[in-house]
């Protein structure tokens, strides 16, 4: 039996002088054993993409969380979103899951991000680019599924579009792979998000172009066999006081 440990840190900011994040990402429990990140990006920005890609995620870690896979969660993802809104709107869809019952890490995308993962032990990386479509909007829409066998050492990184066009309004690039391979190294899952996400803010002077959103998952040893669960959330608020 193999004792593993599932990390899955997130770092998102709106777009610069936008009250909202249109992206939105949750962490779900599988029923059978695991665990699933959900990240949406909405058409356009603020509230209306906010909107669109919460109602996106609710859909899908409701099904997940109901032992629906992932795949069938994405596709009813998209049918649900192409009629509420009858296919005038579309959102990017990813799902990272770790599945117990299967033994694998699935990288599931509807979205022209791809996925970075790394293997620590062997220093392979492959980056998941394979064309696929956004939901909501055309017929027959399936999600690009791969999947890898569950072995520590795994990192996996999934983002939203604000990464891959950080810095374009100055004539720059970001080098998505390079920056995530040199983060990995001794960093942990939450200092290699922010790593990557401080890149891209720093690419666009310091005021996003569009809202940016990394998640990195990592599957390690977990050799004292700890059956502790945690959770830390770190989240800004503004509010006004009352006199």
């Amino acid at each position: 039996m193999k004792h593993l440990k599932v990390e899955i840190a997130v770092s998102k900011i709106g777009k610069y002088a936008v009250s909202e994040s249109g992206d939105t990402v949750e962490v779900v429990e599988r029923p059978g054993g695991g665990i699933s990140a959900v990240i949406a990006d909405g058409q356009r920005s603020g509230k209306p993409a906010k909107l669109i890609s919460n109602l996106v995620v609710h859909k899908v870690t409701s099904l997940l969380a109901e032992g629906v896979r992932d795949g069938a969660a994405a596709r009813a993802a998209h049918d649900y979103l192409r009629m509420y809104r009858k296919g005038k709107v579309s959102a990017t869809l990813a799902i990272m899951s770790v599945d117990i019952e299967s033994g694998t890490l699935v990288l599931s995308r509807n979205s022209h991000c791809p996925f970075l993962v790394h293997w620590s032990g062997t220093g392979r990386t492959v980056k998941l680019e394979a064309q696929s479509q956004v939901i909501g909007i055309h017929p027959m829409v399936r999600p690009v599924v791969a999947e890898f066998p569950l072995e520590p050492g795994i990192f996996a990184l999934g983002f939203t579009d604000g990464v891959l066009n950080a810095g374009r309004a100055f004539g720059r690039s970001m080098d998505v792979e390079g920056l995530f391979l040199k983060a990995i190294d001794g960093r942990t899952p939450q200092k290699i998000a922010d790593y990557i996400l401080e890149e891209a803010i720093s690419l666009d002077a310091g005021r996003p172009s569009d809202d940016i959103t990394v998640v990195v998952l990592h599957v390690g040893e977990n050799p004292s066999e700890s059956k502790i669960r945690r959770l830390s959330v770190s989240v800004p608020v503004d509010f006004l006081e009352r006199n």
